[in-house]
């Protein structure tokens, strides 16, 4: 401890130079949004390359699975080739046009979070991919967030665990919707708010995407009703949902771009 002591009183003029500097670079990037967007994309290639590692390293490890799961995503991929009236236009090595509107493209989660109260994945694609800020994330089960700040090589994603998410879900079989959103508890619960009392709502129904923003096309599974009750002026339903995902065990993702998403903006900016 005197070591410690004394070196801290022969390097004080340093130390506090030190501490002054660290100080004012923090401000630097708080107060000026061209500082901190550079910070944020800096942070996200350095942080990206270490969890990129370790994840290749886990990855496999855990083969097994994964391909268990690959296998699962094939023969529904096949069914929905050979069943559905939609055609498939053109089939990239990494993305997968879907019509004329979506376009979507592969990636791996690299670092996953789930037990904070606002949680944030880190994908191995960025702006070298084409990937913006505001682009849905899904997996072979069912949404997971939308993607935030982006680098060259790397992706945040803001997931449906975090409790400044709000994305628009209904019930699959009738067109009733409202915000889903999480209270922070439980990983593999979220709650959907504000679906009219007048909605059938049973237990065991199935909720998806609503459609009605231009992240999500309508229909992509979320999860099944595992309790509701009316809210407090018992006006609303507030409605347990208990996800198709497993969000503690990520690893293959999709993410959705929409391509007419700057018409629809300006359509909606022009009234």
């Amino acid at each position: 401890m005197q070591q410690i002591i004394n070196f801290i009183i022969r390097n004080k003029t340093f130390l506090l130079f030190l501490l002054l500097f660290s100080v004012s670079i923090v401000f630097t990037i708080q107060s000026h949004s061209y500082h901190k967007s550079k910070f944020i994309n800096s942070a996200n290639f350095l942080t990206g390359g270490i969890y990129n590692t370790f994840n290749n390293f886990s990855s496999y490890l855990n083969l097994k699975s994964q391909n268990q799961l690959l296998a699962e995503e094939n023969n529904r991929l096949k069914s929905l080739l050979f069943n559905s009236e939609t055609a498939l236009d053109s089939v990239f090595i990494d993305s997968v046009s879907f019509g004329k509107i979506y376009k979507f493209t592969s990636a791996n989660i690299i670092k996953n979070s789930y037990s904070l109260t606002d949680n944030v994945l880190l994908i191995n694609k960025g702006a070298n991919d084409s990937i913006k800020e505001d682009f849905g994330v899904i997996t072979s089960k069912g949404i997971l967030g939308i993607t935030g700040s982006t680098s060259k090589n790397y992706a945040n994603v803001i997931s449906i665990l975090n409790t400044t998410s709000q994305i628009s879900a209904q019930l699959k079989k009738t067109n009733h919707y409202g915000s889903l959103t999480w209270n922070g508890d439980s990983p593999n619960i979220v709650q959907l708010l504000d679906v009219e009392k007048i909605a059938p709502v049973l237990v065991g129904d199935t909720i998806v995407t609503s459609g009605r923003s231009s992240i999500f096309p309508k229909n992509i599974n979320i999860g099944i009703v595992q309790d509701f009750e009316l809210d407090a002026a018992e006006n609303f339903y507030e409605i347990n949902v208990r996800l198709f995902n497993d969000m503690t065990n990520l690893e293959h993702v999709y993410v959705i771009e929409n391509k007419d998403v700057k018409e629809i903006i300006n359509l909606l900016n022009s009234n």
